[in-house]
């Protein structure tokens, strides 16, 4: 996955890379201080999958940056990113081709899974959930294995965080 970062504050265009390597080690990185670099870049790395861009680069005016990266790159998806807030930017940012913000809920859980989510949070252990539900340790780490795909989380403390912050309980 080639990966262009664009953004004119070093410690933050690090910070961007540094995260995007811990999410996608593979990744090819390209980093680039203004939007007007990305020609040459393209020539260079060749066209991204995926670009991250600072909401207002010095080089760009308003969202017209934005356009031209869409018009160029329709179907590369991109990611507007922003250290301060600002107001009226988002339906500017979704209006120049942006592209809809993703939803953070998960889907909806079925019984089961929302019962797993109860006893987790109680810090229930697989033997104590087993007997609890009534059903095998094995069937509770498989119900579980799925809980966690499902919430897109690595261990039963994200889960229960997860839970509590999304109103699951």
């Amino acid at each position: 996955m080639r990966i262009f970062v664009i953004d004119d504050h070093p410690l933050m265009r690090e910070t961007l890379v540094m995260l995007i390597r811990r999410l996608h080690g593979h990744a090819s990185i390209t980093e680039l201080d203004q939007l007007t670099a990305i020609g040459p870049a393209v020539a260079q790395h060749g066209t991204p999958d995926f670009i991250c861009l600072e909401l207002k680069p010095p080089d760009m005016q308003s969202m017209s940056g934005v356009r031209e990266l869409r018009q160029q790159f329709a179907g590369v998806p991109i990611l507007v990113l922003s250290a301060t807030p600002a107001q009226g930017y988002q339906e500017l940012s979704l209006e120049a081709g942006v592209g809809a913000e993703s939803s953070t809920e998960p889907e909806k859980l079925s019984k089961r899974q929302q019962q797993l989510l109860v006893l987790l949070d109680k810090g229930l252990s697989n033997r104590d959930i087993a007997t609890e539900l009534q059903i095998s340790e094995h069937t509770v780490k498989v119900h579980l294995w799925r809980l966690f795909r499902r919430l897109n989380v690595k261990s039963r403390s994200q889960a229960s965080h997860l839970a509590r912050t999304q109103g699951l309980l």
